[in-house]
């Protein structure tokens, strides 16, 4: 009998979901309720695509050996992505001072591009890959089956019209051997869970109130080969968190992204951009922007907070459905994990069918408990970050959590100024090495005895990138 997967939602984790899956069954259907556009641009579902987003290379070596011979990265570098390295190719405040640039070879590439035309690309790439997998416009409402099985979905047809309302169409079922929640969000899993009897699915929350402003800018002529530059907040340092990232994408543009955690937050007006930009622990982002053309109003954004659920931990869990991404786990975007996260979950998810099949007792156990060994390591340097600034609600910091900072914070001093602790911190920080790595003994030697070079005065940048800066001298717009 032919098998049938489901998948709900067609961003970039349900459809790299649809391809782990295609090579187990004969049919994935991912149901969207947006209407997907054909070029490039923003759409309801995924509010937090006019925002910054950066593919680590965690999640670039997901999506290969999920489409293997998809070329994604080919086709995004065609598209006018950018890539560049962690260490060598970005220009970084951090918590703790300036990061050196390394000069030789950079094992930690950074795919930057809106987070539209990452999507777009991922989407074509699957669609292309396979033909077992389609997309139908549809919002799922609702699990078939019990608690033991999930046997399928409730939908409607044809999604949400412009504007947000919905359909009127009646509701259908679709039954499938696997259903996998990729909605993002929004999900509302944890109730149709509910519907079908189970509760008590343990949940963290850690919110700084972060409000993330972003604008669009023309890259000025002749800064095209700026580097991507960040100033991030110092949560040690008693103050509301502001910080801000210029990241050079397509269409020779600059995305700026502002944000401030409760009580230091971004406005929407234009005229608050720049000086909030010029107002953080150093000007650089600024400076940057304060003559350059802006092609946007301000987005804002509040949808940022970090909350977790802990699925793998349940005492119940139903065949059939599996959760990834961020239906499983959200963070505060200024890290710059999730697609990477969901990139990996789905990986997971590929593998183990891979291993056992689709109809594998406990298969949908297995892959949820492997999914959160990625979630751990993201939600523990997200949380890690925002659980230390003023007015935070939520999951309280326990003494492992105060131990914990305590160390990475001495690291990240220690990281400015010894490249072998900085090149550690990057490999779990891109999430290709887990947190343990950062206790491995050599590391907590060089972390004991401090860093070897002094700390930079200023940005570490090179004469040229010295002299776009200088030029950039236009009063504001």
């Amino acid at each position: 009998m032919p098998r049938t997967a489901v998948v709900i939602g067609a961003s970039m984790g349900g459809m790299l979901a649809a391809a782990a899956l295609a090579r187990s069954v004969d049919e994935v259907i991912v149901l969207e309720r947006d209407e997907l556009p054909d070029e490039p641009r923003p759409r309801r579902g995924l509010p937090q695509g006019r925002h910054a987003h950066i593919l680590l290379p965690s999640g670039r070596d997901a999506i290969d050996e999920l489409v293997p011979g998809g070329k994604v990265r080919e086709r995004l570098l065609a598209a006018g992505a950018r890539e560049r390295g962690l260490t060598s190719g970005l220009v970084a405040l951090g918590p703790q001072g300036w990061y050196r640039r390394s000069r030789h070879h950079d094992t930690h590439p950074l795919l930057i591009a809106g987070r539209d035309l990452i999507d777009r690309t991922v989407r074509e790439a699957v669609l292309a890959s396979t033909t077992r997998v389609g997309v139908r416009r549809a919002s799922a409402t609702g699990l078939l089956g019990t608690a033991e099985r999930v046997t399928g979905v409730r939908f409607t047809a044809g999604g949400e019209r412009s504007g947000g309302t919905r359909t009127s169409a009646p509701e259908e079922r679709l039954r499938a051997d696997l259903v996998v929640d990729a909605s993002g969000r929004g999900t509302r899993v944890e109730h149709w869970l509910a519907d079908l009897g189970i509760t008590g699915i343990r949940k963290d929350v850690v919110d700084s109130g972060l409000v993330y402003a972003t604008r669009l800018y023309r890259t000025p002529v002749g800064a095209a080969d700026f580097p991507p530059a960040q100033v991030t907040a110092d949560p040690a340092g008693g103050r509301p968190g502001r910080s801000g990232l210029l990241l050079p994408i397509e269409g020779d543009r600059w995305l700026v992204s502002l944000a401030g955690t409760r009580g230091g937050e971004p406005t929407a007006s234009p005229e608050d951009f720049v000086p909030f930009a010029l107002g953080l622990r150093h000007p650089l982002v600024g400076r940057l922007i304060a003559g350059a053309e802006p092609l946007t109003d301000v987005t804002l954004s509040r949808s940022t907070r970090n909350e977790r659920r802990y699925f793998e931990k349940s005492e119940r869990w139903p065949e059939g459905l599996v959760a990834l991404g961020d239906a499983v786990a959200t963070y505060n975007p200024v890290y710059g994990q999730g697609m990477s996260v969901a990139a990996l979950g789905a990986r997971e998810l590929g593998r183990e069918l891979d291993r056992t099949g689709v109809g594998a007792a406990g298969l949908a156990r297995r892959v949820q408990r492997a999914a959160a060994k990625v979630v751990n390591a993201a939600w523990t340097m997200s949380v890690g970050q925002d659980q230390w600034f003023p007015g935070v609600r939520g999951k309280s910091p326990t003494l492992a959590d105060r131990l914990l900072s305590a160390y990475t914070g001495r690291m990240t001093r220690v990281a400015t100024g010894s490249y072998r602790v900085s090149a550690a911190m990057c490999r779990v920080t891109t999430l290709q090495a887990d947190a343990l790595h950062l206790l491995h003994p050599t590391l907590l030697l060089s972390t004991a005895l401090g860093p070897l070079l002094p700390p930079l005065s200023g940005p570490p940048l090179t004469p040229k990138e010295r002299d776009i800066l200088n030029n950039l001298n236009t009063p504001a717009r």
